[in-house]
């Protein structure tokens, strides 16, 4: 059970709702916090006093008074009118994030938010409600509006859910679940739909899979470094601690635990090359880099699943209603490129190995590892998808955040883009994962060539995992598939089990 408090949660909890499917429920005394803050609400909702949200208009329109008999169809036009996704639909996992975080954010308190609303938006958690949301349509301020008004949908019976795989009715979703529609009162539109929850469930996610991908690309370089012969003179401790940043410091010891007691490695240590490629030589610094990145971006993210992003926010101790920017998806948006960036290179110095391992005349190794050149390419042809891939990241990886499109008719006339970002981080995590899967078959073939020497511990264990599901390439068959085995042991954790299972828990 996942504790809902809008202080505590952290990227493990979200993946442990958004993708074991743990049940969520709100922690003990915000209940009573929610319900405080809706009394203020009630205490004007009879006014004729304007307040942004409650009693006008919304963006441009915030100069329109709305009267008392009017506010509740307000609200659920705000939801119908702002329900305007494009594209596929987003993963289950992001949008049972999404849900999550929206509930976390309204457990702090300063939304005016029912709690029958939350217990109803917990609900279709809990039973596994999964609301159709177009993925494209947010520009990231005043938070990701189109999304996550596809959510606040759902909650009004309308629009359209995935279950069980299929696309049905959200209003026969809700009945088959046993859970009665809502009807909106004053604020709680914008308490669903004003807010980051989005992009920060995408960037959430992204976060989780890059700590571990960033584990596996230290296992495909030193599947590598052992098939090509290279040194781990670089690796020393000493080097790193020369230049002392945290993520150069993880990666030379990942390699070093990982390499440990590599007969290849050993053997090689007194030979005539003094130095190995950059693609080699410098794993800490390019690897660690990223790394250093993601620690940012998590930092970054975790402050943002625990903080509110609507507008305006309600103050219960003085009954204030302030208007603020707590929806501007700036911070999420500049992790996000960062992200992108730091993923991108992981994917580039890979496919810089790969190549090395597929020339004979800088590996050392058979010409594209293959046993029968000539009338077999071997793995020469994984090179250009890996190529095609890393090419595919460098257009992505343009920063979405230096875009800004002004919308509502110039009142909201700088955006975060935020959203894209994010979701533009996923795509390339999934081409990386590519990428190092490729990487991870040649170093396994590469290992093959060098059968009278053993591996290091981590490497080995890495070979023997990858054996187990993909042979030797002896001769010429369809490396698709092989692919496909391989980046589902990256998603599924089981290649990092396996190596951690034989050296300890690498760092990052």
């Amino acid at each position: 059970m996942i504790y809902s408090d809008g202080e505590h949660l952290t990227i493990e909890d979200v993946v442990r709702v958004a993708r074991q499917r743990e049940p969520a429920r709100l922690a003990p005394g915000v209940p009573e916090r929610i319900e405080q803050c809706r009394g203020v609400i009630d205490g004007i909702v009879a006014s004729q006093r304007p307040v942004y949200g409650i009693s006008t208009g919304f963006g441009e329109f915030s100069r329109v008074f709305i009267q008392v008999d009017q506010r509740e169809a307000l609200q659920r036009n705000l939801i119908l009118s702002h329900a305007t996704g494009t594209g596929e639909y987003l993963p289950e996992d992001v949008v049972r994030s999404a849900m999550l975080l929206r509930v976390n954010s309204l457990a702090k308190g300063y939304s005016g938010i029912r709690l029958t609303t939350v217990d109803t938006l917990l609900a279709l958690i809990n039973k596994g409600i999964y609301p159709a949301v177009p993925c494209k349509g947010s520009v990231g301020a005043s938070g990701d509006l189109a999304p996550l008004s596809h959510i606040a949908l759902v909650l009004l019976g309308e629009g359209e859910v995935i279950r069980g795989g299929s696309l049905m009715k959200s209003a026969d979703a809700l009945r088959e679940a046993g859970i009665a529609p809502i009807t909106l009162a004053s604020k709680e539109g914008l308490a669903l739909i004003n807010g980051t929850q989005i992009m920060t469930a995408v960037a959430a996610l992204v976060c989780f899979d890059a700590r571990r991908l960033f584990k596996i690309a230290d296992i495909a370089a030193a599947l590598s470094l052992e098939s090509l012969q290279g040194t781990l003179s670089a690796f020393d401790e000493r080097v790193s601690l020369a230049r002392p940043h945290a993520g150069q410091l993880a990666t030379a010891r990942n390699i070093r635990t990982i390499a440990a007691d590599s007969e290849l490695i050993l053997a090689h240590k007194d030979c005539d090359k003094v130095q190995d490629a950059y693609s080699l030589r410098c794993v800490p610094q390019v690897h660690g880099a990223s790394k250093d990145v993601l620690r940012r971006a998590m930092e970054t993210v975790e402050i943002e699943i625990n903080s509110v992003t609507d507008n305006p926010l309600v103050m219960p101790d003085t009954g204030e209603i302030i208007s603020g920017g707590n929806f501007h998806g700036q911070p999420i948006a500049l992790a996000m490129d960062s992200m992108k960036i730091a993923l991108s290179e992981t994917g580039n110095i890979s496919e810089r190995r790969l190549n090395r391992l597929m020339d004979t005349h800088l590996s050392g190794l058979p010409a594209f590892l293959t046993t029968s050149p000539g009338i077999c390419s071997g793995l020469m042809i994984t090179q250009y998808t890996a190529a095609a891939l890393v090419s595919e990241n460098k257009v992505l990886a343009h920063p979405a955040s230096v875009d800004s499109i002004p919308t509502s008719a110039d009142q909201e006339d700088h955006v975060s883009m935020g959203t894209i970002a994010a979701r533009q981080a996923a795509e390339i995590l999934d081409n990386v994962s590519h990428v190092l899967a490729i990487e991870l078959l040649a170093g396994a073939q590469g290992l093959d060539f060098c059968k009278r020497l053993a591996p290091g511990r981590g490497t080995a264990a890495a070979y023997e995992y990858i054996r187990r599901f993909v042979p030797f390439l002896d001769e010429d068959r369809v490396p698709a598939a092989d692919i496909h085995t391989v980046t589902g042991m990256i998603r599924d954790g089981s290649l990092l089990g396996a190596v951690e299972g034989a050296v300890g828990e690498l760092v990052v």
